[in-house]
């Protein structure tokens, strides 16, 4: 299936298996190599939660009243990731500890998507025709598009993300220019 017909679950899952790859290949990459691995990763990890802030859960929560915890206890554990991204960002790889706190990531990360893949999707299929669910892949990638590139623990609402993300988006974009211009 080609990405531009792919309706946002699959979009999701499709960026889950990229996520577990990168947890994956972390585990053995050494040196520069580590380090742009782990870079791609907050960067995959970034834009995928402001998807899911403003694009999915959104809709979830407007399906059903009973939807909010589980939109709730997603929006927590995103909380939590971010906590924990930024924790291991300002660390480094090479840092004592970095290994531990990687390992908490991901299954910290690997939990939340399956509790997506279990809870939200089937919701999602379940209550949308396709055609919306291919509209919402559209906006998700629009939102990636031009969201933050790292993340923003706090910033897990809708709301927080309208008002807040852009201007971190352009701070962080600026960043990854920086760093790109420097080689590192």
């Amino acid at each position: 299936m080609a990405e531009h017909d792919e309706d946002v679950i699959e979009f999701q899952q499709r960026q889950h298996r990229e996520i577990r790859e990168l947890f994956a290949a972390l585990e053995t990459a050494e040196g520069d190599r580590r380090r742009d691995l782990f870079h791609d990763l907050v960067r995959l990890l970034a834009v995928h939660e402001t998807a899911e802030e403003l694009v999915v859960h959104p809709e979830i929560r407007d399906l059903e009243p009973a939807a909010k915890p589980i939109v709730e206890a997603r929006l927590g554990e995103e909380h939590r990731a971010k906590e924990l991204l930024t924790a291991l960002q300002k660390m480094g790889p090479e840092a004592d500890g970095f290994d531990t706190l990687l390992v908490q990531l991901r299954e910290d990360v690997l939990a939340h998507a399956e509790h997506e893949e279990r809870e939200e999707f089937p919701l999602l299929r379940a209550h949308r025709p396709p055609e919306r669910l291919r509209a919402m892949a559209a906006t998700a990638k629009v939102a990636e598009a031009v969201g933050p590139t790292r993340p923003h623990p706090g910033v897990e609402s809708a709301k927080a993300n309208l008002l807040l993300g852009p201007p971190a988006a352009i701070m962080d974009r600026a960043r990854d220019l920086i760093r790109g211009a420097l080689g590192g």
